[in-house]
């Protein structure tokens, strides 16, 4: 009989895509709260390494094409956090906290129904201030170093019109082509050795309540939620405790080693679960073996492209990262303002979040969430909900309530 390959086809090209297209999201986060370059290429690599397994182990035990992936809006929530009290460690420690968050969202649905509450315009609002900054750097690039960001742009650009899916990879692809052609072999062979790099977690309070926290809330918000969606959408239930569990572990695992978190992908999910992974569904789930050997392979480079990514010249890479964040920003921003009565507590949230002020120690992403719920109950009337019915996942449902409630559908 003849075998067909569409699934372990699709794995691959999900795991490639889902790779190339946020790792310089993922490198940026970790330096900016504090990672050397070798911390952050373990992180990358520790990442890689658990969501792989992860993966490997729930499509085998469940035969689903259920995808994890690292929380790429979590990652850009840490660029705009930047350092904390207590440094690196406290970062990790913050790391840890959310693993926990994660773990207990599966073991309590009390506390995914808590998550719930969080108005759905507001977390997107949030989401996006997060992502603003961040995805103005190809301007700034441009306007800076049109040499050498201009190629990226056009790349992007050109990729979008002829080939949307893997218009972010090909621009990365040329933004590691200039850091090469810029750097002329000065980036030394022995840092592309991959390598782990513990860290002894530490706490600190503005740590667990400007990282853990908003980083708990993006990734479940902006990941888990709609990947349990995409899932539903494809026909496929997903095991919820067993997946938060699984999640929750693997970030409390890599979070030492740099790791920020691992969460149900979302966008990629549909390439592996959706028509692309083969005419037969019982044998999708072969898809996601074939993506976690994937990250396992591509964990092998995650020291080199970091090398080269410490090497860029300012404004490249950055760039890079603004252009592969430009359809989150989107969605995002879509999601915030879908409803008419949520706007002004969106658009709040949205620019405290986007102003990147940092108050008692504490990043902007958290006194967003408070500056959108007070303006939200001072600007709510006559005890009429706030909220726009079905704009997204968890304006319906609750996370923790999610995988019964998509079973159904």
């Amino acid at each position: 009989m003849h075998q067909d390959h569409s699934p372990v086809v699709a794995g691959v090209v999900a795991a490639v895509v889902g790779f190339s297209s946020s790792f310089v999201v993922v490198l940026a986060g970790l330096v900016a709260v504090g990672a050397t370059p070798a911390q952050a290429a373990s992180g990358l690599l520790a990442l890689c390494v658990a969501q792989g397994l992860g993966m490997a182990w729930l499509a085998v035990r469940h035969r689903t094409p259920l995808s994890l992936a690292w929380s790429t809006p979590g990652a850009a929530l840490l660029v705009s956090t930047g350092a904390v009290a207590g440094g690196w460690s406290a970062a990790v420690g913050a790391f840890v906290a959310t693993a926990a968050l994660i773990a207990l969202t599966g073991l309590l649905p009390a506390l995914g129904d808590l998550v719930a509450r969080i108005p759905v315009s507001l977390a997107r609002a949030m989401l996006a201030g997060v992502l603003l900054p961040i995805c103005l750097e190809p301007v700034l690039g441009v306007a800076a170093t049109p040499l050498l960001v201009g190629p990226v742009v056009l790349a992007w650009l050109l990729g979008q019109r002829l080939f949307p899916r893997w218009a972010v990879p090909a621009s990365l692809v040329v933004a590691l082509v200039v850091v090469l052609v810029e750097t002329a072999g000065e980036v030394p062979v022995g840092a592309a050795v991959p390598t782990l790099a513990w860290t002894t977690p530490s706490w600190s309070l503005p740590a667990l309540v400007g990282i853990a926290l908003p980083l708990y809330v993006v990734t479940m918000a902006s990941q888990n939620v709609p990947g349990v969606a995409v899932m539903a959408g494809n026909g496929y239930p997903v095991p919820w405790r067993e997946t938060m569990t699984v999640t929750g572990l693997g970030t409390a695992l890599v979070a030492p080693l740099g790791g920020h978190a691992v969460n149900l992908a979302a966008i990629t999910a549909a390439m592996v679960a959706g028509p692309e992974g083969g005419p037969d569904r019982d044998e999708r789930w072969r898809g996601a073996v074939s993506a976690a050997v994937t990250y396992l392979v591509l964990a092998a480079g995650a020291a080199g492209l970091t090398a080269l990514v410490t090497a860029a010249p300012d404004g490249v890479v950055q760039s890079a990262a603004g252009l592969a964040l430009l359809g989150t920003l989107a969605a995002s921003l879509s999601d915030a303002l879908a409803d008419a009565h949520e706007r002004v507590a969106a658009v709040t949230c949205l620019v405290v979040a986007a102003s990147g002020v940092t108050v008692l120690g504490v990043g902007a992403a958290f006194w967003a969430l408070v500056a959108g719920l007070v303006v939200r109950a001072v600007l709510r009337t006559g005890g009429v909900s706030a909220s726009a019915p079905g704009t997204s996942p968890t304006a319906t449902s609750g996370p923790a309530r999610s995988a019964g409630r998509h079973r159904s559908r």
